[in-house]
């Protein structure tokens, strides 16, 4: 039986994870009282007793939670920000190319890749891979979310019947330019520059829709858009993430398709001069604790859709 610890089962990620696990009959989960969730020891036993753990935290907790591993055999999947740039993790997106998912299979330390960093990574990195995007492109991009990607305190505030009406109508936030994926699709997408990026969230539970505009001018000399669909169409041929002739109905793209799904559906829109690279999945699914169960599918040699919604 492989030995499983949650740490941060009580937020919304972790949740999630803990609700998947049940189905798993060749697992022991580790699991703490309210009390001991919150102390210091009894965490470090969970952690090193565990074959592998979840991180389920906020950056800073994770970074500590680490310091508490002893057990060198002990494998960690890490949710938060905290990692997932540093060149000694995994980063937990298998479809993007063969190194990756052998990263997955072969690392103790696996970081789980961000909601909004999967969408445009998945977009952008097999472009400049195949050299039909140039690392020194200047990109923006935006999303539309639903609300449970804010967490514990983001879902209350929607769902207090006495909200405030601002709630009511789509916020755009960010707007620093210093959201925390910034430097995640920057870093794994292998792009020069920082992108501009405009997210969005609205009243719905879950779901996103990640739209890249790129004029046919920043593509490398001589690539078209339809360099970009072959590439797209080639890497990305399911089971979890596929590409899609078109994602609209009647011409309209709902941000929710994909809710409570754990697939991610990529496209390309527009026309020869002016490009959509688009993207959709449940923020809650392939953003998030789908993205983590896949990749323990993938340690543990079941099949990668085991336990996940496609």
């Amino acid at each position: 039986m492989t030995k499983i610890f949650i740490d941060g089962k009580a937020g919304t990620t972790g949740l999630r994870i803990y609700q998947r696990l049940s189905k798993y009959s060749d697992i022991e989960l580790i699991t703490l009282s309210d009390a001991e969730r919150k102390d210091t020891e009894a965490r470090k036993k969970a952690i090193n007793q565990a074959d592998i753990v979840f991180l389920c935290l906020p950056d800073q907790a994770a970074r500590e939670a680490v310091t508490l591993l002893e057990n060198p055999q002990t494998i960690i999947l890490d949710t938060s920000t905290a990692h997932r740039t540093n060149p000694d993790w995994a980063y937990g997106f298998p479809e993007l190319s063969d190194q990756h998912r052998e990263n997955i299979i072969n690392s103790k330390r696996i970081s789980v890749p961000g909601c909004h960093a999967s969408g445009f990574i998945a977009l952008i990195y097999p472009l400049v891979e195949s050299d039909i995007l140039p690392k020194s492109a200047y990109l923006s991009f935006h999303s539309l979310t639903g609300y449970s990607g804010g967490g514990k305190t983001m879902i209350a505030e929607y769902e207090d019947s006495d909200r405030d009406q601002s709630l009511n109508s789509p916020r755009q936030y960010a707007l620093d330019q210093q959201h925390k994926h910034l430097i995640e699709v920057k870093t794994i997408s292998k792009l020069e520059h920082l992108p501009h990026f405009s997210p969005i969230v609205s009243g719905f539970y879950s779901g996103m829709q990640l739209t890249i505009p790129l004029f046919k001018e920043q593509l490398t000399s001589g690539k078209t858009i339809q360099d970009v669909i072959e590439v797209l169409k080639q890497k990305y041929q399911g089971p979890i993430v596929s590409y899609k002739d078109s994602l609209d109905v009647n011409g309209f793209i709902a941000t929710n398709t994909l809710e409570g799904m754990d697939s991610m559906q990529v496209s390309v829109a527009g026309n020869t001069d002016r490009i959509l690279l688009l993207s959709i999945y449940d923020n809650l699914g392939k953003g998030a604790s789908g993205a983590a169960i896949q990749c323990l599918n993938i340690i543990l040699g079941k099949d990668e859709t085991y336990g996940l919604k496609i």
